[in-house]
């Protein structure tokens, strides 16, 4: 049986993977302008990159089929260590390490309790809102197009 303890930490694993998520699909610029604009900016040391890599992306023909090698995607990744002991991490698609560099801060800034609410309400829920109306409205684009095919059964002439 799981404690609380383990549980709190689960949660608190989820919410970070859906912030990181969030801060993956930011714009370059979102993240710039929120740490240009942050308060009380810690002195920050790379532990890592910003470097840019492959990564070989798999497939699954009808989500049950035997996997297979569909391609390769180019992946920037960050590591970096807040004055304050916090270390973060960043991964993104292309190649822009300054990006992932504000990323990899931003998961540090994440991760001390006290700056967590202010990441969260400042940075990652404008992304997120923006990110969700674009979303809606390619959704919206993409419904329009739609075209309902339908069979119309025809009796027999006797």
């Amino acid at each position: 049986m799981k404690s609380e303890t383990d549980s709190a930490e689960v949660t608190l694993q989820n919410a970070r993977r859906a912030a990181m998520a969030v801060l993956a699909r930011a714009e370059a610029s979102e993240l710039q302008k929120a740490w240009n604009e942050w308060p009380d900016q810690p002195d920050v040391q790379l532990l890592r990159g910003p470097e840019t890599g492959l990564v070989m992306v798999r497939g699954r023909i009808g989500g049950g089929g035997t996997p297979f090698n569909l391609g390769e995607a180019t992946v920037t990744r960050a590591t970096v260590e807040l004055s304050n002991g916090q270390v973060g991490h960043a991964h993104a698609l292309g190649t822009d390490k300054e990006k992932v560099r504000h990323a990899a801060i931003i998961d540090a800034l994440w991760q001390d309790e006290t700056s967590r609410p202010a990441v969260e309400d400042q940075i990652v829920e404008p992304i997120r809102q923006r990110l969700d109306r674009q979303d809606s409205t390619r959704r919206d684009e993409t419904a329009a197009t739609r075209v309902d095919f339908f069979t119309m059964v025809r009796g027999e002439d006797e």
